[in-house]
């Protein structure tokens, strides 16, 4: 098992600092959580894809985690900016795997700056506006994410998103995903991260022609019909759609051993593809 020993990193952008983990050495695998989540996300998968001869890194997005809250924007669009600029720093283009509104972030990446991206692994994505999305629902939404209770909010709803096999570590994790949010500042930064719409990606669909894999879990409660939304994605990116049984929102931590094997097996693919 590789050392999973490591010291996290800061990118400095203009308004604030993206945190970030590197470990392991070889091509380079960047991992993106979603909204309301951490890095720590993968932490049942990072070994696997280190001792695979991967190096790996997670990163926090704007506003969550130990990234700052300084941040005047939120969403898709300011965490592909992010996420380019960390690419740029490490000098070397990396397969990003993307969870939920990472995933979108991921998408617009590959569309702007296609030299950044070798391939596309997109978890429970969220790459277009769903089709709950409406002026109504999403005045809702805005209203039960605002900053008053948006921790718990999240805690709450969280045990929904995780449908299926709950992680071993599941009650400590969310303990620490929601005692994040309640930091000073860091409510305020999710509940503008609530409000991204997913438009960009959307549009940004047809611009990707990058090796893609997606992933999703079968149980996962923000698509009225899962496999349905991944064989679309799959489709519309000329990728490859995988399910995950027993599995929600977040596959890579409720059954990691499938998506590591998955990843891993997607990346030679993807390389003799590219």
């Amino acid at each position: 098992m590789a050392n999973m020993e490591h010291k996290t990193q800061y990118l400095d952008r203009p308004e604030g600092r993206i945190a970030y983990d590197v470990q392991g050495t070889g091509p380079v695998l960047l991992l993106v959580p979603g909204m309301g989540d951490l890095r720590s996300t993968y932490r049942f998968v990072t070994g696997a894809l280190v001792d695979a001869g991967r190096t790996v890194v997670t990163v926090d997005l704007r506003g969550h985690g130990d990234s700052d809250c300084s941040f005047s924007e939120y969403g898709d669009v300011p965490t592909a900016e992010d996420l380019a600029s960390l690419l740029d720093h490490l000098g070397q283009p990396a397969t990003i795997i993307g969870n939920s509104m990472g995933a979108g972030a991921a998408v617009i990446v590959a569309a702007d700056r296609p030299d950044f991206v070798s391939g596309l692994v997109l978890v429970g994505p969220f790459v277009r506006p769903p089709a709950s999305a409406t002026p109504l629902n999403r005045m809702i939404l805005r209203m039960v994410m605002a900053q008053p209770w948006a921790a718990a909010m999240w805690r709450a709803y969280l045990p929904k998103l995780y449908a299926g096999t709950l992680p071993v570590d599941f009650a400590d994790q969310r303990r620490t995903v929601v005692a994040s949010i309640r930091r000073p500042g860091y409510a305020r930064a999710f509940s503008l991260t609530t409000r991204t719409d997913h438009e960009l990606a959307g549009e940004s669909l047809q611009r990707v022609n990058t090796p893609t894999l997606v992933l999703m879990g079968e149980q996962d409660p923000d698509f009225a019909d899962p496999r349905a939304e991944a064989e679309w994605i799959a489709t519309a990116l000329h990728g490859q759609a995988v399910m995950v049984a027993d599995a929600g929102h977040y596959p890579q931590s409720q059954q990691p051993e499938f998506v590591a094997a998955a990843v891993l097996d997607f990346l030679p693919k993807a390389a003799a593809r590219g």
